[in-house]
């Protein structure tokens, strides 16, 4: 079975019901993983959470069956999350599946997102024609379709939002739906929302919450990296400590704007420019006018090849900072510096 965006952002495609295997893929990270949050939740009993990587998976894949079929420590239910990069968990799903066929026994749900594929991949292609897996392709989203989901986000908190403001949060997070929840989530504690009795929420209050704006919040820092900005670098890497900003969030709007360059990449061709598109087609790709400036210069920097080899080093940092939490905001400088520098040689 397959899915998209769009059929999360409502809520949950009735599919979700049928299966027991998730494989979310395609350039909008954010968007799966959101939607890999929402499926755990909706799971009737998700019990405890075994986190296993794409790497594991594809030195070991005997380990995803030996782990969806184990028991938990405290005897409850419990399901499996992967972060993968391409098609790292192809073997081991085509192993779960294989012995279960030959009467291996019940697994417990497996979750899987995959930066850096897509519903063309190997692993998709194994999953999508199977009843009991569902393949999820997340595209860049645009501003509607994320201002939607606020508004969504908003119902289930008890918040009452006009299409102004639903707007504007989804702006403020970067066109990042994990983000908007966050925004959406103090929110609605800061109006004292509840399901049972909505709120409305103005303008106003939201400027209250201290949302981030364009001048304090990612962008600055994400430009200087990208476009290879030595001499701006430690000015951004100090105001990111003064201002406490969030690294894993910080990382985040760095791999939607990498893979935001290389959707326009191939969407370009080797010979392409930003010239040749008409304002319905930049708008598709996200590209808006007051960051046009910056996409071009971070463009000029980053050709396919070099993406090609951005990419999977972020998703390798995104690893290293779940799990080294204290010493998040060293290990993002450091990494953030030497990608700076691999963006300023030409």
């Amino acid at each position: 079975m397959k899915a998209a965006n769009k059929d999360f952002v409502r809520g949950l495609p009735r599919s979700v019901a049928q299966a027991s295997i998730f494989f979310f893929c395609g350039p909008d990270e954010a968007g799966a993983s959101a939607a890999a949050e929402k499926v755990i939740a909706a799971l009737p009993d998700p019990g405890e959470r075994i986190e296993l990587s794409g790497a594991d998976l594809r030195r070991d894949p005997a380990s995803l069956g030996d782990e969806a079929r184990s028991g938990s420590l405290f005897g409850d239910s419990r399901h499996i999350y992967v972060r993968a990069a391409g098609d790292e968990a192809h073997d081991a799903l085509k192993t779960l599946i294989e012995t279960a066929q030959a009467g291996a026994g019940d697994a417990a749900p497996v979750v899987i997102v995959a930066t850096s594929a897509t519903d063309k991949s190997r692993t998709a292609k194994l999953l999508e024609k199977r009843d009991d897996a569902l393949v999820g392709m997340f595209y860049q989203p645009d501003l509607n379709s994320v201002a939607a989901s606020v508004r969504s986000m908003a119902d289930a908190a008890g918040l009452r939002l006009n299409g102004d403001l639903a707007e504007r949060i989804a702006r403020a997070a970067g066109l990042d739906v994990r983000l908007a929840q966050s925004e959406v989530d103090k929110l609605a504690l800061y109006c004292d929302a509840d399901p049972q009795s909505p709120s409305p929420a103005s303008v106003e209050d939201y400027a209250a919450i201290g949302a981030a704006t364009e001048e304090d919040g990612f962008q600055p820092l994400v430009n200087a990296v990208l476009g290879g900005e030595l001499s701006r670098l430690p000015r951004e890497l100090h105001r990111m400590r003064e201002l406490g900003l969030n690294p894993v969030g910080l990382l985040l709007a760095i791999e939607r704007r990498a893979a935001q360059l290389a959707q326009i990449t191939a969407k370009l061709g080797p010979r392409g420019s930003l010239d040749g598109l008409n304002k319905g087609e930049k708008a598709q790709l996200g590209i808006f006018w007051r960051e046009e400036r910056d996409i071009r210069q971070q463009l000029a920097r980053w050709q396919a090849r070099k993406l090609d080899r951005l990419i999977p080093r972020l998703t390798a940092l995104h690893r290293r900072l779940l799990a080294n939490s204290q010493a998040a905001e060293t290990l993002l400088a450091q990494e953030l510096t030497e990608i700076a520098r691999f963006a300023a040689r030409r």
